[in-house]
């Protein structure tokens, strides 16, 4: 019952001051949800290469004047590489019709003199390692009766090495924002224990123990801490929402069906718990400080 009457004590003196409170917890929310807001675009971004670079490949493309013993010998070299997985075969024939049936140039292509597409290969390598694959690109590019060979997912690799920068920036990000919130939580509870330095000096005189005396402040740390974290989830979740609206129309045209994932329950938790342990470490800091110079002098 004493932790609950410190804390309903705790709230009672937050409102009393609801102007510096609200905006101290809005600070600790926008401060919040950048390295959030950040860490979701990484972890879309990762959904988005994992979605569309899941099986890696390359594409075999042979020479316009090769025959069908060319083809035969390709496929046997490729069927029994170690270094490959499964192939496709896909004719000229068959590239042509699906490019006239995908484009709707169905006039266009049918008035075409030749068939100007080559027969393809697609190749399923066993690794994903991106050298190994660099490497195995480049020993198809020295077969004879080969065109070009193109690695498919080189795109989602340059994305990944993309994710990997944000992931760094975000955390140094988080970093930064986190001793930014340490930081105010610090000021906040000191300018409390000024408020009280009196009420805190008779408390120790008649025998109230250091952790009596940070109890409060602690609660009210924890309490500020865990409110701002709630305005970051709102901020996310509200801008999540609006994103999506807008992305909509556009993963229409694409017919993708894309849209961003919100927070999960397990990240949402996460912050509520990470934003009162800053408010409560921000709170025990600027109190201790406070004893410590207190039982020196």
């Amino acid at each position: 019952m004493s932790h609950l009457r410190i804390l309903l004590a705790v709230m009672r003196r937050a409102l009393t001051a609801p102007l510096g409170t609200l905006l101290n917890i809005l600070v600790i929310g926008i401060a919040l949800s950048l390295p959030v807001g950040l860490y979701v675009l990484v972890q879309n971004g990762q959904a988005l290469v994992s979605r569309y670079a899941a099986a890696p490949q390359l594409s075999l493309f042979m020479k316009l004047d090769s025959r069908s013993d060319d083809i035969v010998q390709i496929r046997k070299r490729l069927e029994q590489h170690p270094a490959v997985s499964h192939i496709e075969f896909v004719s000229r024939a068959q590239a042509l019709e699906q490019l006239r049936q995908d484009s709707g140039l169905g006039d266009v292509i049918g008035g075409l003199d030749h068939n100007p597409l080559p027969d393809t290969f697609i190749v399923y390598p066993r690794q994903r390692d991106a050298k190994q694959l660099e490497t195995l690109r480049d020993e198809f590019r020295r077969w004879p009766k080969l065109a070009h060979v193109q690695l498919d997912s080189e795109w989602a690799r340059r994305l990944e090495a993309l994710l990997d920068f944000s992931r760094m920036l975000l955390l140094l990000l988080a970093t930064l924002l986190a001793i930014a919130l340490v930081a105010i939580t610090f000021n906040t509870i000191r300018l409390q224990i000024l408020t009280r330095r009196e009420e805190i000096e008779v408390s120790q005189l008649i025998g109230a123990t250091p952790g009596f005396i940070r109890r409060p402040f602690l609660y009210f740390g924890s309490l500020q801490g865990l409110l701002g974290g709630l305005t970051a989830w709102g901020i996310i979740a509200t801008s999540t929402h609006l994103l999506n609206s807008s992305l909509a129309d556009l993963s229409r045209l694409y017919a993708s069906g894309f849209s961003l994932l919100p927070l999960t329950m397990a990240d949402s938790l996460a912050l509520l718990g990470f934003a009162a342990f800053l408010g409560w470490f921000g709170a025990w800091l600027s109190v201790s400080q406070h004893l410590r110079r207190n039982a020196s002098q």
